[in-house]
């Protein structure tokens, strides 16, 4: 049977050329997201102030990765389902599994959309949003949460396209909706003067487009797994296997985010320079959290395909390949955001204390990136060969429930933003150690996973 888009075939050639070509899209369609995400800050810091920088940035930011997060890395776990399917040359269960995908992420993002809707000023009080920032983080919010359904479709329909192994076209059309949020932030904010409101509409905007040239694109591609509206039911075939894979990652997300809420009502507890500071060092550093989730995403993908064909000699060799573009990528980005974090910094705020306190923190993160690699790595192969729920267990043990119990335990006794941020680099390094273990001594489908 014709596998139908044989160039995305990830399961013959040169492991780790096929792994770079696959990679570099997802790498550069999500440092464009970054790059948005920053001309947000940019804007929102020079021309709305540094209490709406903190409305967008601070407990806001914490909801959205904790509500949306869940779903959208549930995603993940339809997407190898996905992969196996497309390595095993079976097209027709693609389109089946993918139409179920994406029908169930549009209702559960329409729930969603009502919840953070009503919820969203409940939400930001529980987390000891500063009083000046409430009416704004409420306003941005509630406007977000209208482009819910779209971001959850969005996210289902990228990750189908790249279990296929067709990298570029979300890159493609990630590029479109970049442009478009960057061209309606200038035209809310500046033009219309709609202040946090802009931004958020801009956003939602921009989520739409990429959307709908989605959906156009797996409707009328030419290729085996074209969706048709038949496809796009509720069904529970292959459903089960998604969310036994996905629920996992979703959880795994959602623990990530509940502690970074604990760790911003700490935040919160220093003060609006700080919480401003700490919104504006996800943006001066987000290119390496987006390159190393898309070599994740990219790791995860080849490891189903490769899977699904029975090449398991293929799933080893990307696992000492992977690490080794993982760490080289690490290092250099690291580099990189140090060298260039203080002209960034002039640019993106005016506000000098929010610049040495932004640099401040950088300085006690960056270097310590490197100790990530083995979560993201050895996570992204168990994923991919299905192992979903021990690496949960791990990094929120090691992650997630050692930040809350550093919160109240010494940022409690030594109250100051050095110890606050020191949980960090304490926890990735205990993570990746007991991943590490785990990789060495985990068994999966008879075949130890080492090389």
């Amino acid at each position: 049977m014709d596998r139908g888009f044989a160039k995305k075939d990830l399961t013959e050639g040169v492991v780790w050329k096929k792994l770079l070509i696959f990679f570099i899209p997802i790498a550069a369609g999500t440092c464009l997201q970054q790059l948005y995400n920053a001309v947000d800050g940019l804007i929102v810091g020079r021309f709305v102030g540094t209490v709406a920088l903190a409305a967008v940035g601070g407990s806001s930011a914490q909801i959205i990765n904790l509500l949306i997060g869940f779903f959208v890395a549930t995603t993940a776990g339809a997407s190898v389902v996905i992969a196996q399917i497309y390595g095993a040359n079976r097209p027709r269960d693609v389109k089946i599994a993918a139409g179920n995908a994406i029908t169930v992420f549009a209702l559960l993002g329409a729930a969603l959309m009502a919840v953070g809707i009503v919820f969203a000023p409940q939400m930001l009080r529980l987390l000891g949003t500063p009083d000046d920032t409430v009416a704004d983080a409420t306003l941005y919010l509630r406007i977000y949460f209208i482009g819910v359904p779209f971001i959850l479709v969005l996210n289902m329909e990228s990750n189908m396209l790249r279990s296929v192994g067709d990298s570029f076209s979300p890159f493609i059309y990630m590029v479109a909706g970049c442009v478009a949020n960057i061209v309606l932030d200038i035209l809310f904010v500046l033009g219309f003067k709609w202040g946090i409101a802009g931004v958020a509409v801009a956003t939602v905007g921009a989520q739409v487009l990429n959307t709908a040239l989605l959906t156009v694109k797996l409707m009328t591609t030419k290729e085996a797994y074209r969706l048709g509206v038949r496809e796009l039911k509720l069904k529970g075939v292959y459903l089960k296997n998604m969310l036994a894979l996905g629920v996992p990652a979703g959880l795994q997300s959602s623990m990530y985010a509940v502690s970074n809420m604990i760790i911003q009502v700490g935040v919160n507890s220093l003060g609006t320079v700080v919480v401003a500071s700490w919104a504006m060092s996800g943006k001066t550093d987000g290119i390496f959290w987006a390159v190393s989730n898309a070599l994740g995403a990219a790791i995860t993908s080849f490891v189903g395909q490769n899977l699904g064909a029975g090449r398991l000699d293929r799933v080893k060799t990307c696992v000492k390949q992977g690490a080794v573009l993982a760490s080289a990528i690490t290092l250099a980005l690291s580099g990189m955001i140090m060298l260039a974090g203080k002209p960034l910094l002039m640019l993106l705020t005016e506000d000098q204390a929010v610049r040495d306190t932004t640099w401040t923190l950088m300085t006690y993160f960056v270097p310590f990136y490197i100790t990530w690699v083995g979560i993201e790595v050895l996570s992204a192969v168990l994923r991919g060969l299905g192992d979903a729920v021990r690496p949960v267990i791990i990094t929120g043990a090691g992650i997630c429930l050692l930040r809350i119990i550093w919160i109240f335990t010494v940022f409690a006794r030594f109250h100051t933003l050095f110890v606050l941020s020191l949980s960090y680099p304490v926890s990735w390094t205990l993570t990746s150690v007991v991943m590490f273990i785990y990789y060495r001594t985990r068994k999966k489908r008879g075949v130890i996973i080492d090389h």
